[in-house]
């Protein structure tokens, strides 16, 4: 018992000391920079009604989109020992099929063509 109060009194009066020395050494002299807003690498200052580009929100759309896919395709090795391989097979050449498919349709649209 002795020990686990040495333990406990030893972790709070180290913790004490650490956040007094966070308070201490810490240097606050904000400046105009760090004191405006960051929004993902935009001006905090300009409009905010800037308009998206549609091809960024396709591009991260397909990405998530494939990611998914592939997430899906992983445990097709353990799948293989199963009772019945044949159809774990197909269902996995099913899913390529339509991947293959979906990129094919998406590159006649022109839908990865970044320039415009």
């Amino acid at each position: 018992m002795n020990m686990i109060t040495f333990m406990l009194t030893l972790s709070l009066a180290l913790s004490s000391i650490l956040t007094m020395l966070n308070f201490w050494l810490a240097q606050t002299n904000p400046d105009f920079e760090k004191l405006s807003p960051y929004e993902c690498g935009f001006d905090p200052l300009g409009s905010a009604r800037l308009p998206f580009s549609i091809r960024f929100f396709l591009v991260a759309i397909l990405f998530l989109l494939f990611d998914l896919e592939i997430a899906l395709l992983l445990p097709l090795p353990w799948a293989i020992q199963l009772q019945s391989p044949i159809t774990t097979l197909i269902w996995t050449s099913t899913i390529i099929l339509l991947l293959t498919l979906g990129l094919i349709y998406e590159w006649m649209q022109g839908g990865l063509e970044w320039a415009e």
